[in-house]
């Protein structure tokens, strides 16, 4: 097993739902009159966790997004100046958060999925977390998402996130040995993403991923 983007690129395997429309490369220039695929997706009710809260940096809308120690999740990004597309960005992190906390819990049905996502997006962080789960692993280390951009519908309801992400420092750790799996820093550490965020009607300031659009090995983002 090579280091975090194993799992996930035997999730992509595993199921033919999953085909992720691969990002081009190059430029990302697209105006903000473009239609944002998977924009028209419907938002779920998120199912909120029975657990306690912590505190409210680690549960921004009532459900606990914290994490172990040893897994970290960076977001050194700027937040947009519009409203709707900060607050689509501040959850695009806490869907990954989440992916990461059904990880480290050793289950899918983690609230903070359930939170943080739906449709597209749900079944994503689903499979990428089983995918985990039936190897073996969890994650240690650092993961980093930089050099965001947003842009929204004109309405206002969909957000479409994308920004670049290292796992050079991130990796897989067998739970049953606590061997931590590394392999030598390559393209393969790289991954390109793009989040379509929607707007749950009736949550206070709540947004879900209904579409996750992957490139992997994504030299420009190194």
């Amino acid at each position: 097993m090579t280091r975090r983007s194993l799992p996930v690129a035997a999730a992509l395997a595993a199921t033919a739902a999953l085909l992720l429309t691969a990002c081009g490369g190059g430029d990302d220039k697209s105006s903000d009159n473009d239609k944002i695929a998977g924009a028209d997706q419907e938002s779920k009710k998120p199912t909120k966790s029975a657990e306690p809260a912590g505190s409210s940096e680690d549960s921004p809308d009532g459900v606990d997004v914290s994490l172990p120690k040893d897994m970290n999740l960076v977001f050194d990004w700027d937040k947009p100046k519009a409203k709707n597309e900060a607050a689509a960005m501040d959850d695009a992190a806490n869907f990954f958060r989440a992916i990461y906390r059904g990880v480290d819990k050793r289950t899918a049905k983690e609230a903070a999925v359930t939170t943080y996502a739906t449709g597209d997006g749900l079944h994503y962080a689903q499979v990428q977390i089983n995918e985990w789960i039936k190897g073996g692993w969890t994650a240690t280390g650092t993961l980093r998402h930089y050099d965001a951009r947003t842009r929204s519908t004109t309405n206002g309801n969909s957000v479409e996130v994308a920004f670049c992400a290292d796992a050079s420092k991130f990796f897989g750790k067998e739970i049953k040995t606590k061997k931590v799996l590394t392999t030598e820093p390559s393209v393969n550490d790289f991954d390109y993403y793009k989040i379509i965020m929607v707007k749950f009607p009736t949550g206070d300031g709540l947004w879900q991923a209904s579409k996750v659009i992957v490139e992997t090995k994504a030299a420009k983002c190194q």
